[in-house]
């Protein structure tokens, strides 16, 4: 795996899935940044219309709306539909995550912790996800709320 950062401000990302997994990919990308979000589902339901928003689309993605995007991410999906999907995006060269199945992932999307500019993210590449939550919470109690000044002032400093 090549870890990096994507401008979340300059790519567009879709979410296909249901229910509270839906819900917290959007979050994930949301605190991320993404602004230019798109959520299918064939299941809406008044949280995920919620979390949603005007980004909510009431139907499964045709290869046209796959294509708008740059990267897709999955949800709660049923096995079968996970693959085609995976299938769907590799054919028309789109990054996707396929949540919890690491041999239909392009890319995997790991525990973050942000305290302002700094980023700090734990991957397993998909192998233990509970085990990189657990690391993130112990760097979240190392590394608390104060922090997020700390990257602004160490910037102040350099830029003079």
């Amino acid at each position: 795996m090549l870890p990096i950062q994507l401008d979340t401000a300059r790519l567009s990302f879709a979410v296909v899935g249901r229910g509270s997994a839906a819900i917290r990919k959007i979050k994930t990308l949301r605190d991320a940044g993404a602004e230019n979000l798109t959520v299918f589902t064939d299941e809406p339901d008044p949280s995920l219309e919620d979390a949603a928003g005007d980004n909510l689309v009431n139907h499964r993605p045709g290869d046209a709306e796959l294509a708008a995007v740059h990267l897709v991410v999955s949800a709660s999906l049923e096995p079968e539909e996970e693959v085609a999907l995976a299938e769907r995006c590799r054919a028309l060269r789109m990054l996707v995550n396929i949540e919890d199945r690491p041999p239909f992932c392009d890319v995997h999307l790991p525990a973050v912790l942000r305290r302002g500019d700094l980023t700090l993210t734990i991957s397993t590449n998909g192998c233990a996800p509970g085990l990189a939550g657990l690391l993130r919470r112990h760097l979240e109690r190392m590394l608390g709320p104060e922090w997020e000044g700390r990257i602004d002032e160490v910037a102040e400093v350099r830029a003079g």
